[in-house]
């Protein structure tokens, strides 16, 4: 009924053509304010929703890249500290001018009695029963067996084993014993009048017929303790090598003289 009102005063003031035309107007722009208006926001959202995917999928894709990227540098730094590792522990300029022969320690089969370590080289490279082994700090063992590409290698600490000793001022001479890879070293029956103390540095004497070539480290008194009424020391020691955390060692190219 509005419509036709206004339609009827347009017709009366100016004709019914410009009248319709005029009422056209009138009716659609509120209709087309409301669609405009409710259109413009939707379109945004719409558009933002499409924004909003790509946005998505460029975050994946630098997570991804990101990733890869820590994954080389942690690639990189482990390389890194490996490579450091075998440096440090094929360090061992107390050999002098002997020949040695790197090798990757491959088993590990130590008890609280026994120590022994597998490593990757073998016959194929020149060692042979009876060779002493070493890593950075000294004395690590010797071979005890070999097969064409490996062989065993006792620790100082394996119960069984047994190397002669000297002070740094080589004025005496000991027999330090493997207690067990938990309980380090010992010597026994060390004389009273033998100067020795916490700190006291010990390397292999290599005296003729020793097992070992002189002048290898080998521990490094502890403590030293004396029972009441006895005639002598005792020591515990503490290995120079670091015989818990082996990756590489050094087997030394020397047989012990006939």
């Amino acid at each position: 009924m509005a419509v036709v009102a206004t339609i009827l005063v347009l017709y009366l003031t100016t004709g019914v053509a410009s009248g319709l035309r005029g009422g056209a107007n009138i009716v659609i722009t509120p209709f087309s304010w409301a669609v405009n208006t409710i259109a413009r926001p939707i379109g945004h959202m719409l558009a933002g929703t499409v924004n909003y995917s790509d946005v998505v999928a460029q975050n994946e894709k630098l997570r991804y890249q990101l990733g890869r990227a820590q994954e080389r540098a942690n690639e990189g730094w482990s390389y890194f500290r490996q490579l450091q590792q075998i440096t440090t522990e094929l360090e061992v300029p107390f050999v002098g001018s002997l020949s040695t022969v790197a090798a990757q320690v491959t088993t590990l089969s130590p008890t609280n009695f026994s120590a022994t370590v597998g490593i990757s080289k073998g016959r194929n490279s020149g060692i042979l029963v009876g060779m002493p082994v070493v890593a950075n700090g000294g004395l690590v063992g010797r071979v005890i067996a070999t097969t064409t590409n490996g062989a065993t290698v006792r620790l100082i600490t394996d119960t069984a084993s047994s190397v002669g000793v000297t002070l740094k001022t080589g004025r005496a001479t000991l027999i330090v014993s493997g207690r067990g890879l938990n309980n380090g070293l010992g010597a026994t029956a060390v004389p009273l009048g033998t100067s020795i103390g916490p700190g006291t540095k010990l390397s292999t004497d290599g005296l003729n017929g020793a097992l070992y070539p002189a002048g290898l480290p080998v521990a490094s008194v502890k403590t030293v303790s004396l029972t009441p009424g006895a005639a002598t020391y005792n020591l515990t020691l503490q290995p120079a090598a670091n015989l818990r955390d082996l990756s590489y060692l050094d087997v030394v190219i020397w047989e012990p003289a006939a």
